[in-house]
């Protein structure tokens, strides 16, 4: 194993910042991070062995210990309950004899629920660690966990023919593309990326970013800050080396949209780094790619390759002076990660803890050098807007929310996939153009967004300054348990939490838990003025955008939907809290007299 390791460590020059790297071709190989191998990481890259296994735990797909030869993730996404999950998650645990969050008695399979893996649009979907499967039946899973026990791998299963990793027909094989609607932007396939990298070398880089400031793009992250403006202050930013970092950790439940540009429209997002890193003076382009989309990675790197043959990329590129290299970063199972700050620390390989700001990464980035961090969707854009003109994009949209944006529309509807819409159309306009005939409740923006009434929202503008969105558009109708889904989404924050921050790890907690005593009508008016009294506690004193966000589910859907949590509460009656639960209270008692029973025994 040590030489093996040591193997490994060559190929990265024992480099500390791509620890994730490491330990993914450690993983690749065992299928875990052994304790065995931490002493030979240790050495090489003078680390204690304590902050390997720290940033080992702290990421869902790494495992310290074996945790079967194929390691099976359902996604346990709000969608996905609506779509059969409960029988799908039934059936793995029958024909794998083997329970969630264990594996089975010969080490073959592993069982794990895991958030949003960027289906939404096809769910009830599982990952078989880097092979996807998607619009599960109990009797689809049935087949698929026959055919592994009679010997036949994940990718034989999903790709009977054979086809090339590398090719965007191995993904169109595992996974759905729909896109129902483009627009002037996106999924453009006439593009001459060589002359228009000739034309953009052929400007100064300040007036390639005077073109972008005059569109008025703003990131499509979820921010929302005036993308020109950034590369601005990066390329002013004191220091040589300079990064640009494509956000690609669609990490948001409900968003699926970046998957879709990555497979249809790579070339888009790859020249939009380009022009970015000729902008503010970098020759270096990472791809944060979430480890849930690994089964894109050989398309994306021969998508980079081919740029490279065509002298679009690499060293003096079209024969100029300029050189810009893109390499791809596989994250490891990270919600939080999402965060650009918290990116970075994945991106150095260690645990994705958000940073405190300022200083921001225009400033102390990547390494601790100036980075401009984009969406996928924003590099895109970019792409489109050095073709077109700033004043072409800017004239689309309103005056605050130029362009257009893409929707990742899922739940109930008729037709769930990708929707290219100009910023300013209304809610109602779109729950028309998807099919969403009886919708009660829209969830904008994941659970970190705002969820709205159908009907009270209908005339809202979707746009920065009404309702904004970062593409995640959930549906849910009326036969949908909008309590159910809040609570499901308090779970999420819960899970994905840090940890570094109190307000965050215990406030969470205690909302998910208030959340089940409204739903089982054990609360009282009280209880729902606390949850509003400490959700505004939590909003205001957590460290980065998951805590400043997490209670929303519950803000929102109290603001527009009251009644349901009116009819749930219930009035005391006597000294004792609804809540309580004196069964519970009296067994406790009673096992804690056991427990010390047996000790005073043990003693004398």
């Amino acid at each position: 194993m040590k030489q093996e390791i040591l193997d490994i460590l060559k190929r990265y020059n024992s480099n500390r910042a791509r620890l994730l790297d490491i330990l993914w071709d450690i993983h690749n190989i065992y299928g875990y991070i052994p304790d065995e191998a931490l002493p030979t990481l240790s050495e090489a890259l003078n680390m204690s062995k304590i902050d390997i296994s720290e940033t080992v735990s702290f990421y869902h797909f790494f495992h310290d210990k074996p945790s079967g030869k194929y390691r099976i993730y359902l996604a346990d996404t709000v969608i996905a309950k609506m779509s059969g999950f409960q029988e799908v998650l039934e059936t793995l645990e029958q024909e794998t004899k083997c329970p969630f969050g264990d594996t089975d008695v010969s080490g073959t399979f592993g069982l794990y629920e895991t958030s949003c893996i960027g289906l939404s649009d096809q769910e009830p979907a599982m990952l078989i660690d880097k092979v996807v499967f998607n619009n599960l039946t109990p009797k689809k899973v049935t087949n698929i966990i026959t055919q592994i026990k009679a010997g036949k791998t994940p990718l034989e299963i999903s790709t009977p023919k054979a086809i090339k990793t590398k090719d965007v027909a191995y993904i169109d094989n595992l996974v759905q593309t729909t896109i129902y609607k483009s627009g002037p932007v996106f999924f453009k396939s006439n593009t001459n990326y060589k002359s228009l990298l000739s034309k953009c070398l052929d400007f100064h880089p300040l007036e390639i970013i005077d073109n972008i400031s005059e569109s008025n793009i703003k990131g499509r992250g979820g921010a929302g800050f005036p993308t020109g403006l950034k590369w601005q202050l990066c390329r002013e930013a004191d220091g040589e080396q300079k990064y640009v970092i494509c956000n690609a950790d669609e990490g948001e439940p409900g968003t699926f949209k970046d998957r879709i540009l990555l497979t249809r429209s790579p070339k888009d997002v790859l020249v939009g780094m380009i022009i970015g890193g000729y902008s503010i003076g970098s020759d270096t382009g990472i791809i944060y790619l979430r480890s849930e989309y690994w089964y894109i990675k050989e398309y994306l790197e021969n998508q980079i390759q081919e740029l490279k043959n065509e002298s679009l990329l690499g060293e003096n590129i079209l024969g100029s002076s300029f050189s810009f290299n893109i390499r791809i970063q596989m994250g490891a199972g990270s919600y939080v990660c999402g965060d650009e700050t918290a990116l970075l620390e994945s991106c150095e390989g260690k645990r994705g803890t958000p940073r405190v700001k300022p200083p921001y990464p225009i400033q102390n980035g990547y390494l601790g050098k100036p980075t401009i961090i984009n969406n996928v969707e924003t590099f895109a854009a970019i792409t489109r807007i050095s073709e077109k003109g700033g004043k072409w994009y800017g004239a689309m949209g309103t005056k605050d929310s130029t362009g257009t944006r893409l929707l990742s529309v899922s739940g109930d509807c008729e037709r769930p996939g990708i929707y290219e819409i100009e910023w300013g159309i209304t809610l109602g306009e779109v729950l028309k153009m998807v099919g969403a005939k009886n919708a009660k409740a829209v969830q904008v923006s994941g659970p970190s967004g705002e969820c709205v009434s159908a009907k009270l929202a209908e005339n809202r503008i979707i746009c920065y300054s009404d309702l904004s969105c970062n593409g995640s558009f959930m549906i849910f109708d009326e036969t949908r348990d909008i309590l159910d889904i809040v609570e499901s989404f308090m779970h999420f924050f819960v899970e994905e939490s840090c940890g570094i921050c109190i307000p965050c790890r215990v406030g969470n907690v205690d909302l998910h838990n208030m959340m089940k005593r409204i739903r089982a009508r054990k609360a009282t008016q009280k209880d729902l003025d606390d949850i509003v009294s400490w959700s505004k506690i939590i909003k205001s004193t957590s460290r980065c955008g998951l805590g400043t966000t997490s209670p929303k589910p519950i803000l929102t859907t109290l603001d527009q939907f009251p009644e349901i949590y009116k009819e749930k509460i219930v009035v005391q009656k006597g000294s004792l809290l609804p809540s309580f639960d004196m069964d519970k209270a009296l067994l406790d008692h009673d096992n804690a007299h056991k427990e010390l029973s047996n000790k005073n025994a043990t003693n004398e």
